[in-house]
């Protein structure tokens, strides 16, 4: 076995209420003020208010930037980034789901760098650690505010760049499921789908290893038992917590093991369209690991089991088979759309689509390695 590093923040906080403890935990690094970086409705629901009270609190000043868009930009990097200077920001705090993460990660590996952050697209291209970043996640699915990945949109390109850098790893994250019972049906289901995605393509990676193995399975089967009550009953604060753990696990398995051609392609979608990561991950998600069947069949049984399926007497080829089933019938009972027809995607574009998803990092560690022929096939009959 080639040998492998394993990448994770120093300090992980997580359960219910331990917000208010994270913020303690930020007092002995002497910061003065935060630029928390975040989008427009947790502002509005008075989320961010709390964080900068309990940051008042502590004698930390706040600046607070919202412009976060679902895919963010260069652009919003950039506003940030002239927020952060001019306000004199010392640390960065994103508060949010993976979209202010990623822009908050953007912020502050070029606040400590310099540059644009389309100079850091690829694998670890930084010089510096970044600003110091505390992430504070309100969503369960992206464990962006654990990972060393950062997925910017290129406005001009139309595509999603993947900075896979380690000096983008947070300095600390923070689960707290009381901040995710607000978040509403289809973002849930979304965002763990993205995390199911996480754990199965980290699963089948050709960089996979025991540790992130164990990771993986193990976030596959705390969805497989909590997403669905997570969607249906959102004030349900097991499942939440349940769910929040199952992302961070899923998380550590992708952030060591990375990820495969779903990721691949749906960064495609999400830069042409702007269309939900999560969604696009989930409809891709059976389509990608049908094609990686011939060679992945037997980690693909693997985890049909911890989704719950009796493979007892099934082969490597059954149990592969459903494994699919299995996923798909968890994206439907969620309410995620069918084929991307539905979320508006042309056939006309496929081979743009595909070409762009060759060069995506992220399907560097993919099982099998395709041709632009095999990919475009794999979007047609995901259509």
């Amino acid at each position: 076995m080639a040998q492998s590093t394993f990448f994770i923040p120093s300090v992980n906080m997580m359960g219910a209420g331990c917000l208010a403890s994270a913020v303690d935990a930020i007092v002995p690094f002497g910061f003065k003020r935060a630029l928390i970086v975040t989008d427009a409705p947790l502002n509005k629901l008075g989320v961010v208010k709390k964080v900068v009270d309990l940051l008042a609190a502590k004698a930390i000043a706040a600046s607070v930037y919202d412009g976060v868009k679902p895919n963010p930009t260069i652009a919003n990097v950039d506003a940030g980034l002239k927020l952060t200077k001019s306000d004199g920001c010392d640390f960065v705090i994103s508060l949010g789901g993976g979209s202010p993460h990623d822009c908050a990660k953007g912020i502050a590996l070029c606040a400590a760098n310099g540059g644009s952050i389309a100079d850091y697209e690829g694998v670890d291209k930084s010089k510096k650690p970044q600003m110091p970043l505390v992430a504070i996640n309100t969503t369960a699915g992206t464990a962006s505010e654990m990972t060393r990945f950062c997925i910017i949109t290129d406005e001009a390109r139309h595509i999603k760049m993947a900075i896979v850098d380690r000096n983008v790893t947070p300095l600390l994250s923070v689960n707290d499921p009381e901040l995710m019972l607000a978040k509403p049906a289809a973002l849930t289901a979304a965002t763990g789908m993205d995390a199911l995605t996480h754990a199965v393509e980290a699963y089948v990676s050709t960089a996979a290893t025991p540790i992130t193995d164990a990771c993986a399975l193990k976030a596959v089967s705390l969805i497989e038992a909590n997403l669905r009550q997570a969607v249906a009953k959102g004030q349900d604060i097991v499942a939440r917590e349940q769910m929040a753990y199952a992302q961070f696990l899923a998380g550590m398995a992708f952030n060591n093991a990375s990820l495969g051609y779903v990721h691949a392609m749906a960064h495609q979608l999400g830069g042409f369209y702007d269309l939900p990561h999560g969604v696009c991950n989930a409809v891709l998600l059976p389509h990608v690991e049908a094609y990686n069947a011939s060679v992945s069949a037997a980690r693909l049984r693997d985890v049909a089991a911890a989704m719950c399926v009796d493979v007892t007497g099934l082969g490597v080829e059954a149990g592969a088979k459903a494994c699919l089933a299995a996923i798909r019938k968890l994206s439907a009972d969620v309410g995620i759309p069918a084929g991307l027809t539905q979320l508006g995607v042309k056939q006309a574009d496929i081979p743009t689509l595909a070409a762009n998803a060759l060069k995506d990092a992220c399907g560097f560690t993919n099982p099998r390695q395709a041709t632009q022929g095999e990919i475009e096939a794999i979007f047609e009959s995901a259509l």
